[in-house]
């Protein structure tokens, strides 16, 4: 039955607005009825996907035959998880790969990271609403019928590299995932590939999160991983995929590990930032080589310069200086200065810093050792302004190289 005053049907869309959703050609979801709340509820799914034919699925999903189903939605508990794993190991050796949404029930953050090791395309928590639901099948179903043609999704790269240890990337990288999601209010992941000595986790205060570690354990491919479901959110609505809790080799990734992640970052996310580890490896330097833009941090002073040389020789002999790049130099204060002016260090870089942001040692200490929050980026601290400066530059609206007046305002 539908409302006539917009057609869509009673208990579908007057909730969160949830709006159809078209998709290219005919496909088939097969459906666990109990996974939903009930077979009342097929008939809202359907008004929203005139493409998709829905199937009613038995309770018996483990042992069962699907057919030509695309995609299962199916409810799973604690108990049950090792027998979804069977079932997605079983579609991954088929011809038609089914994707698998499971709703689960009770659902906490041990049980969803368990699920997503399985290798779902999707965790839902019980009760699911139409609105999730909806957009669950919107992604994956979108996916396999209308993929761009470069195998790419739309979504942006920014990476963070380090001109020497130390320089404050992580902070500033997070800083301006906090800015962007909290501005915005858009879908942004911080992704701290510095797989050895990430810090990220901690200066979001975010404990638990799953890493690139955990994400290789599912034994599929990492781009299918359902990252807005599986990455913890922070309050101001950054998703984090964290660094190991434990050092792990450098050679735990690999470049197609590193495409593939970067090919799911662009899926589910508009704006990525990558934090780097400071050695080069073909794995990060295949993120380069998929970056929409690259940041590269250092401070004031003469080692400093000369790392930041180097770094910009690599990336030359890559052929990366042809994309969109930010030179920031991190902390600057009067000492810093007085004993190495901005223009000697520029002249021995051979180009301009794009983003000169001031020491405030006092506000970034109590900002990492509380956890960070997007509120410290709203008032007009020295940091604040830097921070919001780069967020402008990274969004092409401001010109680059014109720093010396929000510089010398800073210091004032």
């Amino acid at each position: 039955m539908t409302d006539p005053t917009n057609g869509i049907p009673k208990g579908a869309a007057q909730n969160d607005n949830v709006v159809a959703l078209p998709l290219l050609g005919t496909q088939h979801v097969g459906v666990v009825p109990s996974a939903i709340g009930g077979e009342a509820r097929l008939p809202a799914l359907r008004s929203l996907f005139s493409n998709i034919v829905f199937e009613t699925l038995g309770e018996g999903w483990e042992t069962g035959e699907f057919g030509g189903c695309d995609v299962i939605i199916i409810p799973v508990d604690k108990s049950r998880i090792s027998e979804v794993q069977k079932l997605v190991q079983r579609f991954s050796a088929g011809p038609l790969q089914t994707k698998i949404i499971a709703v689960l029930e009770n659902a906490d953050v041990s049980s969803i990271r368990d699920l997503v090791h399985t290798g779902v395309a999707d965790v839902l928590p019980e009760p699911v609403t139409d609105p999730s639901l909806a957009l669950s099948l919107e992604r994956i179903l979108a996916k396999q019928a209308s993929a761009p043609s470069d195998g790419k999704g739309h979504g942006k790269i920014i990476a963070f590299m380090k001109a020497g240890g130390g320089v404050g990337a992580t902070t500033m990288g997070v800083q301006l995932g906090l800015l962007l999601a909290d501005r915005h209010q858009t879908d942004v992941c911080f992704a701290d590939l510095d797989v050895q000595f990430g810090l990220a986790e901690i200066y979001l205060d975010i404990p638990n999160s799953i890493s690139i570690v955990e994400c290789l354990k599912s034994g599929s491919n990492i781009a299918d991983t359902p990252f807005p479901t599986a990455l913890a959110k922070h309050s101001s609505g950054l998703r984090l995929l964290a660094a190991p809790k434990e050092v792990v080799a450098l050679d735990t990734m690999t470049a197609e590990i590193a495409d593939a992640l970067m090919t799911g970052m662009r899926r589910d996310f508009q704006t990525t930032i990558v934090d780097l580890p400071s050695e080069w490896t073909a794995w990060s330097n295949q993120v380069l080589q998929n970056a929409d833009h690259i940041v590269l941090v250092t401070h004031l002073s003469v080692p400093h310069v000369q790392i930041m040389k180097r770094q910009l020789r690599v990336l030359e002999a890559q052929r990366l200086t042809n994309r969109p790049m930010t030179l920031v130099c991190n902390a600057v204060s009067a000492d810093h200065l007085n004993a190495l002016p901005i223009k000697s260090a520029e002249r021995g870089i051979g180009r301009k810093f794009d983003v000169v942001i001031p020491e405030d040692r006092r506000a970034m200490l109590s900002a990492v050792n509380q956890g960070m929050d997007a509120s410290i980026l709203r008032h007009p601290t020295k940091i604040s302004k830097s921070i919001n400066r780069l967020a402008d530059v990274m969004n092409g609206t401001l010109a680059i190289n014109g720093y010396n007046k929000t510089l010398q305002q800073a210091w004032k």
